[in-house]
C-alpha cells in the first residue's frame, strides 16, 4: 500500500507544488470502491490557484499519464480520485500479508506509554464497569504495542479511605468472626456484602457515618487493632479480585497501593505550601488556586491533616513518572472525572513537574443494562463473575444446538472462547467515550455486528483451507482476481495498517472492531457468490491465497482486541 500512496504523493507534489508531508496528511481512503483507492481534496488549493475546487480537480486530472502503479484519475466533485493498477496492487497487498504474517499492519512509533486501569476499590467486587475498562485498556495496550510503542499497564488499588472503613465498621459490628471460607463466598463478594450492609444500616442510624470517619482517623494514626483488621479484610478482597482479573485477561506491570503512597502525596502538598505554590483557605484546608487556568480552586488536603483522593492522585502521578519516565500517561477513567483530572494534571505542572502535560484522560462512557444504571451501595451492581458466567452459559447453549455430539471438553473450551469474545467485542465496537446499553443475548449472536460473527468467519476460512488440502503460496497469478468482490476485499485488506495506526493515534479500538466487521461482511459476500476450490486451478490457487490473507488479518485484528480466533465453531 505504501508504494502506491507514495506514487500518488509524488504525482501531486509535481502537479501542485505542495510539499510531500502536506500531501500525505491530506490523502484519504475512499469508503466506496467506485471512488478509487486514494482521494485528494482540492479545497486547500482554491486560494493559491484562484479556482473552484471542482475546476482544480478537472485540471489536475487532465495532466495525468498512466504509470506502472497508477491506472486512472477521476475528478469527482472537488476530489481527485486515484485508481491503482489492480494486478500490481493485488500482488503487492497479498504478498505483503503472506510474507509478513502477524507483523502485517505494524509500525514503529517508539513511545513509552503508560495506561492506568481499572483502579478498583477493595471494598466490593469488580463490576460491569471495571470489566469494560479492562477490556478497553488491554485492547488499547495491544494496539499501542502493534504500532511500536512500549505499553506499560499499571493499576491503582484504592485500599484505604472512608469507603474501606465503612466495610470494616460493618464487619466489626455485625461480622461475628465470619470469614469468606466459613461463609462459602469469594473474598471480594464477602467484603462487598458488608459495604452494602453499612449503607442500609446508615439509613436507619446516620451516626454510623461519623463512626466510620473516626475509624479512618484511627487508621491514619496507625491504630494496631484497626490496621490488623484492615490487612485481613484487604487480603480477602484482593484474593477474590485477582481471580476475576485473571479470568478477563488482565495483566499489569505494577500495582500501586493507595495505602503505600498517600503520605508521599501529603508531603508533596506540604512542600508546595512551604514554597507558596499552594495556599490555605479560611478553614485551614490546603488548596491549589487554578482560577487563571479556568479550573477553579481545588482542595487537596483537609484542615485536620487527613488526605483525600486528590492527595493520593498527586502521589500516584509522581510515583508513576519516577518509576517509568513515560512519554505519555493515560488515565482510563469515566467521562465524569474529566474536570477533576484536568485539575490534577495542572496541579502537577504548577508543582514544577513538566511531565504533567504528558498526562491524558482517556474517557470511558457509562455502560448500562436494559434495566438501568448500577448502584453499588444498593447492591444492584452486576458483578463481573456473574456476567462472564452468563455469557459463557449462553454461548454453551448455542454450541450445543449446533453441535450436539461435541465432547464436554470441547464444548467448555468453545463456550469460553466465544462467550468472552462476544463480551469483549460488544464493549469495543462502541467509541470508548460513548454510553451504551449492553445486551448479553444480542452480543452472543452468530449473526449481526457481533464478535461471534467475526469469529465464525475466521472459522469458516479455516474450514475452506483445510478442505482444499493445498499448499498455499504467494506465487500465483493475481491477474485472475478480477471479480468486484475480490477487488473490494483486497482494497480493504490494504487499509489495515492505516486503521491500526488510526486506532493508536485516536486511542480508539472501535476502529479495529468496525474494520473486522466490514472485512467479514466483504468476505462472506465474496464466498456467497464465488467458489474458492473451483475447477480452474490457477484461479483456485489465487483465491486460496486471498482467503488465507483475509483469515490472517481477521486473526490479527481479533488478537488486538484480546479475542481468540477459533478454527472451528
Amino acid at each position: 500500500m505504501d508504494k502506491f500512496r507514495q506514487a500518488v504523493i509524488r504525482y501531486l507534489a509535481e502537479a501542485t507544488g505542495l510539499d510531500e508531508n502536506t500531501i500525505e496528511s491530506m490523502i484519504e481512503i475512499p469508503k466506496e470502491h467506485n471512488f478509487g483507492d486514494f482521494a485528494f481534496p482540492c479545497f486547500a488549493l482554491a486560494k493559491t490557484m484562484k479556482k473552484a475546487p471542482n475546476a482544480i480537480a478537472e485540471d489536475l486530472k487532465d495532466k495525468f499519464q498512466k504509470t506502472d502503479l497508477l491506472d486512472e484519475i477521476k475528478a469527482i466533485g472537488p476530489y481527485l480520485n486515484f485508481f491503482v493498477k489492480k494486478d500490481a496492487f493485488a500482488d503487492s497487498v497479498l504478498t505483503e500479508i503472506f510474507t509478513q504474517g502477524e507483523n502485517y499492519g505494524s509500525s514503529d512509533d517508539r513511545k513509552k506509554v503508560m495506561l492506568e486501569f481499572p483502579s478498583p476499590n477493595t471494598n466490593k467486587p469488580l463490576h460491569l464497569g471495571h470489566v469494560r475498562l479492562v477490556v478497553f485498556g488491554m485492547a488499547l495496550a495491544n494496539i499501542l504495542k502493534k504500532t511500536g510503542n512500549e505499553a506499560i499497564v499499571v493499576n491503582l488499588l484504592n485500599d484505604r479511605g472512608i469507603h474501606i472503613c465503612k466495610s470494616m465498621l460493618a464487619y466489626m459490628k455485625w461480622g461475628d468472626g465470619e470469614t469468606p471460607m466459613s461463609a462459602g463466598e469469594k473474598g471480594d463478594y464477602f467484603i462487598g456484602k458488608y459495604y452494602v450492609m453499612f449503607a442500609k444500616k446508615a439509613e436507619e442510624d446516620p451516626g454510623l457515618e461519623k463512626e466510620a470517619q473516626t475509624l479512618l482517623q484511627r487508621w491514619e494514626s496507625g491504630d494496631a487493632e484497626v490496621r490488623d483488621l484492615w490487612k485481613k479484610m484487604n487480603a480477602w478482597s484482593r484474593e477474590g479480585m485477582d481471580i476475576t482479573l485473571k479470568r478477563i485477561g488482565y495483566n499489569t506491570q505494577k500495582d500501586y497501593l493507595e495505602s503505600e503512597i498517600y503520605l508521599d502525596g501529603k508531603k508533596l502538598v506540604l512542600d508546595g505550601l512551604d514554597k507558596g505554590i499552594l495556599k490555605k483557605d479560611d478553614d485551614g484546608n490546603i488548596y491549589a488556586d487554578l482560577e487563571e487556568y479556568s479550573l477553579s480552586k481545588k482542595i487537596i488536603l483537609r484542615a485536620d491533616g487527613t488526605t483525600i483522593y486528590s492527595t493520593q492522585d498527586i502521589a500516584l502521578a509522581y510515583h508513576k513518572y519516577k518509576d517509568f519516565e513515560f512519554d505519555r500517561s493515560l488515565y482510563l477513567v469515566g467521562t465524569e472525572q474529566n474536570f477533576y483530572l484536568q485539575q490534577i494534571f495542572k496541579i502537577m505542572e504548577v508543582l514544577g513537574f513538566s511531565w504533567g502535560r504528558s498526562c491524558k484522560h482517556v474517557r470511558s462512557g457509562m455502560i448500562y443494562l436494559p434495566h438501568g444504571r448500577m448502584k453499588s451501595r444498593e447492591g444492584t451492581v452486576v458483578d463481573a463473575d456473574g456476567l462472564i458466567d452468563e455469557l459463557i452459559g449462553l454461548s454453551r447453549e448455542e454450541i450445543c444446538k449446533r453441535h450436539p455430539d461435541l465432547s464436554e471438553e470441547e464444548i467448555k473450551k468453545r463456550a469460553e472462547m466465544i462467550g468472552l469474545g462476544a463480551m469483549r467485542f460488544f464493549f469495543l465496537k462502541y467509541d470508548p467515550a460513548k454510553d451504551f446499553v449492553f445486551h448479553p443475548k444480542e452480543s452472543i449472536s452468530f449473526e449481526g455486528e457481533t464478535g461471534p460473527y467475526v469469529q465464525y468467519t475466521h472459522a469458516r476460512i479455516c474450514s475452506i483451507i483445510r478442505k482444499s488440502e493445498k499448499t498455499i503460496t504467494e506465487n500465483v497469478d493475481m491477474s485472475l482476481l478480477k471479480e468486484i468482490e475480490e477487488k473490494k476485499l483486497i482494497s480493504h485488506l490494504a487499509t489495515y495498517k492505516d486503521i491500526v495506526s488510526e486506532s493508536a493515534a485516536l486511542l480508539n479500538p472501535s476502529r479495529i472492531a468496525r474494520y473486522l466487521l466490514d472485512l467479514s461482511q466483504l468476505f462472506n459476500e465474496f464466498y456467497h457468490n464465488h467458489k474458492v476450490n473451483c475447477e480452474e486451478e490457477g484461479l483456485s490457487d489465487a483465491r486460496l491465497l486471498l482467503v488465507f490473507c483475509v483469515g490472517n488479518v481477521l486473526k490479527d485484528g481479533l488478537s488486538l482486541l484480546s479475542i481468540d480466533a477459533p478454527e472451528k465453531m
